[in-house]
């Protein structure tokens, strides 16, 4: 407890404690004094289409209020991000609508602060383009566009345009601008190139003259390299060995042109209707194993960028004597869905023209590929639209040759293919079906079918053909299986008869080995040591089904309802320690691919006896057993005792006593 002194003394010490401590905090508070910045100060520039970020902070204040206006109220148009005693405003892209003096406005409490940025903006964001009228072509005008493009504000963009060292224009954009625009401005000269020019350089200068805004670059230049150019003159031919030549010869033309740049030369022939024949881009036209239409007018033609000057000489061919040759023969004989290529080869003409035919004048139905002095005409894969004789000819100049090439046609594409009706059963009736598809013409097929060595059945195909097809045929026939037949093997023979056509194979043939199946019979069920048992015992039940294969072995239960429990795969099923509830109905089941065999047997279970009565077979054997061997020993106790009396013993002897 405190004294009364003690307790008047207390009071005046916390009126000093608080006292101090006010005191205290009013010089904390003076020194963390609410202030503000914003960055960056006073102005930024910025170019049009870049980003720029305001920010605005403050310090002396835990949890700031920020807003963002316009000096003139006008829509910020940009993004205002605060996190906790900093705001961000972001101009993303600037445009014109940014051009104006910012104010950022931080409340803490009742003290308000503001500060102002002023957004300058400005576009030059490219160098110039400089453009010509054409091409640089000697003692011939020509104007030079120099094009400054998007720029804010154009009232001070200067262009100089300069070739080499000399001023050939400049220009000072001064004209009052109506609206906030990006403006693309440029500037023209016009010239007369000499020989002079050649490896000067033009030079597009422009400046940006904004001296009251920092910003880089304000001066950009493009230079162009100037190449002036002389049109092809003086161009001429040279021939070897000669401009006459025979139907094969070759011959080498050589073509030369001066210009500035270098021309570049070009071989055409004229046509009958005056049209020039584009043939090379090259110097040098080399023409080999000449023909007859290769007769003609020749231009070479030299050019370049600025025009183009050309020659021409005229080539005479003259005929030459030749052979032709058709190829795989007179006649080619060829699977349907093959490919056959006929060849036709000229002899004696170095640059022959083919063309190919069917003697009906149908279609072709190939492709026909022409290299030097052969020609090829593939059928692939072959129809029966190929089925035709078709003609080769060969024109060398003015001469023509025709040679004659049969396509006859056939279809017997796979081996047969054996079918059957079902599993082969013993005993049970099978269809073989023996199928030959696809085949032409099914009018010469003959198919045989064998069992074993044995020919079984064959049929020969000779109805008429009302049109081409592709056919498939077969033959049918139905035999009963036994055991004997498994081993053997059923051969489907086909062959196709065609006259005097040579292809291989004329005959195909399928084997399929037979394995006949026996269905399942003979079962039995063993039981041991009985179907009818005592509550405990053990019982084994055993089956057994003969088949081929070997019959699978199920052992089920039939239930009340009928239905079948399963119960076991092995062919005996046991039961270790039976009980009253299993007693019923047992069912084997032999099962293989040919069908099912069944057998049941009857289980009965019965109840253990209680009373004194009961003889269990146990006690039945024992009481036997002993009434059998009590008499016994009391017959050899008393033979016994009569050898004794004797002194010696003999069985005969003793049952003829009894006697």
């Amino acid at each position: 407890m405190f004294s009364s002194q003690q307790q008047l003394k207390m009071p005046r010490k916390m009126v000093v404690i608080f006292g101090v401590s006010n005191v205290l905090w009013m010089v904390f508070a003076v020194s963390q004094a609410f202030k503000m910045e914003i960055f960056p100060e006073h102005r930024v520039v910025a170019q049009i289409g870049d980003v720029i970020s305001l920010t605005c902070s403050t310090t002396g204040c835990e949890s700031p209020s920020f807003s963002w206006r316009t000096q003139i109220d006008s829509p910020l148009n940009g993004k205002v991000r605060n996190e906790g005693t900093k705001s961000t405003l972001t101009m993303d892209p600037v445009s014109f609508n940014n051009e104006h003096a910012y104010v950022c406005t931080a409340t803490c409490a009742s003290k308000k602060l503001e500060k102002g940025i002023q957004v300058e903006i400005y576009s030059f964001p490219k160098d110039p383009e400089i453009h010509l009228s054409g091409p640089l072509e000697l003692k011939k005008p020509v104007t030079v566009t120099c094009l400054v493009p998007d720029v804010y504000p154009f009232d001070r963009l200067e262009i100089n345009l300069l070739k080499g060292n000399d001023l050939l224009k400049s220009r000072e954009f001064l004209e009052p601008m109506d609206r906030k625009s990006l403006e693309t401005k440029s500037l023209e000269a016009t010239f007369i190139p000499d020989k002079e020019d050649i490896g000067k350089a033009l030079v597009c200068r422009a400046k940006l003259n904004i001296e009251e805004i920092d910003f880089e670059p304000k001066e950009r230049e493009t230079t162009k390299k100037l190449q002036v150019y002389i049109s092809p003159k003086n161009t001429v031919i040279f021939v070897n060995p000669y401009t006459r030549l025979q139907e094969g010869g070759s011959v080498t033309m050589t073509c030369s042109s001066e210009g500035l740049p270098a021309p570049q030369i070009f071989w055409s022939k004229k046509l009958d209707n005056g049209n020039l024949q584009l043939l090379s881009g090259n110097a040098t036209l080399t023409l080999i194993a000449m023909r007859i239409e290769d007769s003609g007018i020749y231009v070479c033609e030299g050019v370049n960028q600025v025009g183009k000057d050309g020659t021409e000489v005229e080539l005479i061919v003259e005929e030459k004597p030749f052979t032709v040759e058709i190829s795989p023969g007179p006649q080619v004989i060829a699977q349907i869905g093959d490919s056959v290529v006929l060849t036709c080869g000229v002899t004696g003409c170095e640059s022959p023209s083919f063309s190919w035919r069917t003697q009906i004048d149908s279609p072709l139905s190939g492709q026909v590929k022409t290299e030097g002095t052969k020609s090829t005409l593939t059928l692939s894969p072959v129809s029966f639209e190929n089925e035709h004789s078709y003609l080769c000819t060969v024109t060398c100049g003015r001469k023509k040759l025709e040679k004659r090439i049969s396509v006859d046609l056939y279809s017997f594409p796979r081996d047969p293919e054996i079918e059957m009706s079902g599993l082969l059963v013993s005993g049970n009736p099978v269809t073989v079906s023996c199928e030959v598809p696809n085949v032409y013409p099914s009018d010469g097929l003959e198919i045989e079918l064998f069992k074993g060595e044995s020919l079984i059945e064959s049929k020969t195909f000779l109805e008429d053909m009302d049109k081409k097809s592709l056919e498939t045929k077969s033959l049918e026939m139905t035999f009963i299986p036994t055991t004997e037949d498994t081993g053997k093997v059923l051969v489907c023979l086909a062959q196709l008869h065609i006259g005097e056509m040579e292809f291989e194979p004329k005959q195909r043939q399928s084997t399929q080995a037979l394995y006949v199946n026996v269905a399942p019979r003979d079962t039995a069920v063993l039981v041991s040591p009985s179907s009818i048992l005592e509550e405990g015992s053990a019982v084994n039940m055993t089956c057994s089904s003969n088949g081929l294969p070997a019959p699978k072995i199920l052992w089920s239960r039939q239930l009340n309802n009928g239905h079948l429990q399963p119960l076991s795969e092995n062919s005996t099923l046991t039961l270790t320690s039976t009980k009253m509830e299993d007693s019923g109905i047992y069912v084997c089941e032999g099962i293989n691919q040919a069908g099912i065999s069944r057998k049941e047997v009857e289980l009965i279970i019965q109840g253990r006896e209680n009373n004194k009565d009961y003889f269990s077979p146990e006690l039945l054997v024992l009481y036997c057993a002993s009434s059998l061997i009590i008499p016994a020993i009391g017959m050899i106790i008393y033979f016994a005792r009569r050898a004794n009396m004797k002194g010696s013993y003999s069985l005969v002897e003793a049952q003829k006593s009894k006697v």
